[in-house]
C-alpha cells in the first residue's frame, strides 16, 4: 500500500469508528429517523458547495438510479439497523460485528464482480473462521443474557449491506465523481426520513437534550458522513473496493476504545472470543492468495 493510500486508510478507519461512540451519546435523546436526518442534511450541506464548484451534481443527477440504490443501501438500511440496534446493543459490540464487512465483501466480490479468486483454499477457510466467529460472539453473549440476538443480527445485516453498497458504486457509478453522488444521495436520505424526524422532534425538544447531544449529531453530520466519504471514495480509487473494506479493522478498534473508555462499557466474553476469529478470517478471506 502506498503512503497515500496507507493514510487514506487510518482516517478513514477513524472517521467511521467514532460514529459508534456518537450515536451511542445521541440515542437517549433522539430518535432513530432524526439523528440519521441531521446526520445527513449537515453532511450535504458540507459537501453540496464542493459539488457545485467541481459540476459534479448535474452527472449524479443523470445517474439518479444508482444514485438512490447507493444512498439506501450504504445509507438508509444500514444507518437505521444501527442506530435502533444501540438502544439495546453497546456502541463496542456494533462496531465489532460490522467489522465482518470484508468477508462479505469477499462473496460479493465472488458471485457479483468475477472475482475467482474467492474459491482459493485459504480464502474459504478465511470465509468459514469469520462466520465461526460471529456465531461465537453472538452465541456467547445471548447465552450470557448480555445481548439481544434480535438487534445483534441486525448489526451484522447492516454489514452486508455495507459490503454492497462499495462493490455496487465501483461499478456502477465509476463514471460519476464522489463530490457529486454524496450530497445528492444524502440528500434523498434526508426526504425519507424527514417526516418521521419531524413527526418526532417536538417531544425530543421537550426532553431538552444536553449539548453532548448536540455535538454528537454534528459529528455525525461532518465527520462521520460528509469527510469520511469523501475519504472513503478516495480511498476506493487508490487501492479497490474490497480492500478498502478492511478499514473495518480500525473501526472497531476505535469503536472498542472509545466505548470502554468513555462510556463505560464491557469487553465481554463473546467479543474476547468472537473479535479473534472475525480479524483472522477476514484477513484469509481478502488477501490474494497465489
Amino acid at each position: 500500500m502506498s503512503r497515500k493510500g496507507l493514510i487514506l486508510f487510518l482516517a478513514v478507519g477513524i472517521a467511521w469508528g467514532v460514529p459508534y461512540f456518537f450515536i451511542r451519546v445521541a440515542v437517549p435523546y433522539f430518535s432513530p429517523a432524526t439523528i440519521i436526518t441531521a446526520r445527513v442534511v449537515i453532511g450535504a450541506a458540507v459537501l453540496m458547495p464542493l459539488a457545485i464548484r467541481q459540476k459534479a451534481l448535474l452527472p449524479a443527477i443523470k445517474s439518479w438510479p444508482w444514485v438512490l440504490a447507493f444512498a439506501l443501501i450504504e445509507m438508509v438500511g444500514p444507518w437505521w439497523l444501527i442506530t435502533s440496534a444501540e438502544r439495546h446493543v453497546s456502541s463496542g459490540l456494533a462496531g465489532l460485528l460490522v467489522a465482518t464487512v470484508p468477508f462479505f465483501g469477499a462473496i460479493i466480490a465472488y458471485f457479483f464482480l468475477g472475482d475467482k479468486s474467492v474459491k482459493h483454499p485459504k480464502t474459504l477457510f478465511g470465509l468459514l473462521v469469520g462466520f465461526i466467529g460471529v456465531f461465537l460472539l453472538v452465541g456467547i453473549d445471548s447465552l450470557q443474557g448480555n445481548t439481544d440476538p434480535i438487534w445483534v443480527w441486525a448489526v451484522v445485516l447492516s454489514a452486508v449491506l455495507y459490503a454492497i453498497a462499495p462493490a455496487m458504486a465501483s461499478v456502477k457509478l465509476a463514471h460519476v465523481s464522489s463530490a457529486g453522488t454524496l450530497p445528492l444521495a444524502m440528500l434523498m436520505v434526508a426526504l425519507i426520513y424527514a417526516p418521521s424526524a419531524i413527526a418526532s422532534l417536538p417531544s425530543e425538544m421537550a426532553a431538552n437534550p444536553p449539548l453532548e447531544a448536540w455535538a454528537s449529531l454534528a459529528a455525525l453530520g461532518v465527520v462521520c458522513s460528509a469527510v469520511a466519504f469523501l475519504l472513503f471514495f478516495a480511498l476506493m480509487r487508490e487501492i479497490g473496493s474490497a480492500r478498502a473494506t478492511l478499514v473495518t479493522y480500525v473501526n472497531t478498534v476505535v469503536a472498542l476504545a472509545l466505548g470502554v473508555s468513555f462510556l463505560a462499557e464491557p469487553i465481554t466474553l463473546g467479543m474476547i472470543v468472537g473479535l479473534p476469529l472475525v480479524v483472522v478470517g477476514s484477513w484469509f478471506a481478502t488477501r490474494r492468495h497465489a
